[in-house]
């Protein structure tokens, strides 16, 4: 995928300039912004081209709340480099899930105390997010181990590494469809899929746009994706829902939660009993079809 950075220079007096950039950083995130890295005398923000609303960026900066604050920013694309390289380089170490669920790094030897896990899920994560290391990706992938998965048909959107797709099928779920805008998550899902010797997942490039050409509904539809894509694609995994589904949903933070269970609500999905789960400033929330 394609992105381009914003470096914003933010002008004010130093005592007001740390809320400065957190307001700046959640407008910014309301013009598809992902993703912060902090500056002495600002915020560089990441977005993906196709994400990205300068009108709601322009006009959330013009009507900045704080007084005295001046925002200026330059808009610069990003080279197509590996971002992930130096951490894939040293993978991650074992990460526990619910007691349930083991995720490993493939490329290093399965832990010794391997055999206590229900669930061993080895992933080699090339620029594609979803190792388990996120908050997110351990909160979808928790939800699953409490579901009983067996025979259903399960979809993964924007399914990165694969990561629950794999999980979900582990978990005794009998197919998995997954779809993602970045070729390299698509070619990263099938890999792993293939180091967890799981048969029954299916990987379409490309965005919502790509549940046209899959045939019949979903007993549970995943989306770890951010907050923006939730809103805007809501409709479409309601339109792939069968009638009792459930609708997993993570990739926005606890501020965010009213919001998208407003939409949800609006296209007639309803939080369940104990639906909502947090970690740190992390949301997941758990909905059924109504």
């Amino acid at each position: 995928m394609k992105y381009t950075a914003a470096k914003f220079t933010i002008t004010c007096q130093d005592e007001v300039m740390e809320s400065a950039k957190d307001l700046l950083a959640a407008s910014a995130a309301e013009a598809g912004f992902e993703a912060f890295e902090d500056m002495p005398q600002g915020i560089t923000g990441y977005v993906q081209d196709e994400l990205l609303d300068k009108i709601v960026l322009d006009k959330s900066i013009e009507d900045f709340p704080i007084e005295g604050v001046e925002i200026t920013y330059v808009l610069e694309k990003v080279p197509d480099t590996n971002w992930n390289a130096t951490w894939e380089e040293n993978g991650f170490e074992p990460i526990d899930i619910n007691g349930k669920v083991l995720v490993f790094d493939a490329k290093k030897p399965l832990p010794a105390e391997s055999g206590s896990w229900k669930v061993l899920i080895g992933i080699e994560a090339q620029m594609a997010f979803g190792t388990g290391t996120h908050e997110t990706t351990r909160m979808v992938v928790e939800v699953l181990t409490e579901m009983n998965l067996s025979g259903k048909r399960i979809l993964d959107c924007g399914c990165g590494t694969g990561i629950l797709g794999i999980a979900a099928l582990k978990l005794g779920a009998e197919q998995v469809v997954g779809y993602d805008i970045d070729e390299w998550a698509v070619n990263n899902t099938l890999h792993n899929a293939e180091i967890n010797r799981v048969k029954e997942l299916s990987v379409f490039h490309g965005n919502s746009s790509v549940l046209s050409h899959v045939n019949g509904v979903f007993d549970v539809v995943m989306a770890n994706i951010n907050r923006n894509i939730l809103m805007e694609d809501m409709h479409h995994f309601k339109d792939v829902l069968s009638s009792d589904g459930t609708l997993i949903i993570s990739g926005f933070y606890k501020n965010d939660a009213a919001m998208l269970e407003q939409e949800a609500k609006r296209h007639g999905l309803s939080l369940t009993e104990g639906g909502v789960r947090t970690n740190d400033d992390w949301c997941c929330l758990v909905f059924k079809n109504s």
